[in-house]
């Protein structure tokens, strides 16, 4: 199998960032994905002492399709979040400085209209991830796997629906479900797949135009008997990370 797109995503919610390759580290996920999140006013995240959250305390696609009209980018060097959408002033919010955060936080507030809970706030704590599960890890699904439900439903799905971190190429649908609890090469890493991923609300939301126009949940179930698409797998050495680069299961005979 190929890796054929690596992404993360800054904020949680908003646009990816597609790279060209990435330094994994281990015990760790991509570096910077999910580091911010915009919290609704009842969230009760503490920046001093952080803790996972379910993702309906933050602007989400499963909660908000809305949100995928955001065109947003980061820029890490300068600290600059951009956000752009129709209907709203361009920002480019600098967000090293409070100023900055709180211009953000206003920003996505008056976009999200009544469907904010209250005032919205920029959160991020040192060496916090707002993940879909609390373990730190890189999601991963084959692009067959995408294809299959596809064939079965007669409706092609952009692969972006499932916010993965790294899709790849080759192998029969659904094979990384095969690999619970086994280690995996990707690329000059070693992993260990540990989870299945197990789908939300958010994959109905058409990343290009913001419409609930699928059930990818349902679908799943009904032509799978179950509602995943992708694994979870834990960093156990790191390394690089670049298109083209193989992902490999371990034999066991490796492992000693």
């Amino acid at each position: 199998m190929r890796v054929e797109r690596i992404t993360r995503y800054p904020v949680k919610g908003l646009s990816p960032e597609v790279m060209e390759e990435v330094a994994l580290t281990a015990g760790q996920g991509l570096p910077e994905d999910r580091r911010f999140a915009f919290a609704h006013a009842d969230a009760p995240f503490d920046p001093a002492a952080p803790t996972w959250l379910q993702k309906r305390h933050f602007a989400c696609l499963m909660a908000h399709a809305r949100v995928a009209r955001i065109r947003s980018a980061w820029d890490s060097a300068a600290g600059l979040l951009a956000l752009r959408a129709d209907g709203m002033a361009p920002l480019d919010a600098a967000l090293g400085t409070e100023a900055g955060r709180a211009a953000a936080a206003a920003w996505i507030t008056d976009f999200m209209g009544e469907e904010a809970r209250g005032p919205l706030r920029l959160a991020e704590a040192p060496g916090h991830a707002f993940t879909d599960i609390a373990a730190k890890a890189v999601s991963i699904i084959g692009l067959n796997s995408v294809k299959a439900l596809e064939e079965k439903v007669g409706m092609a799905l952009d692969p972006l629906r499932f916010r993965a971190n790294v899709l790849v190429s080759g192998g029969l649908p659904f094979a990384e479900f095969g690999w619970i609890g086994k280690e995996i090469l990707l690329g000059g890493t070693r992993l260990r797949v540990f989870k299945r991923t197990q789908r939300c609300a958010a994959t109905e939301v058409n990343p290009a135009t913001a419409e609930r126009d699928a059930r990818p949940q349902r679908w799943l179930r009904e032509h799978f008997g179950h509602m995943d698409m992708g694994i979870y797998a834990e960093v156990l050495e790191g390394g690089r990370v670049a298109l083209g680069d193989a992902l490999e299961p371990v034999q066991a005979e490796l492992l000693g």
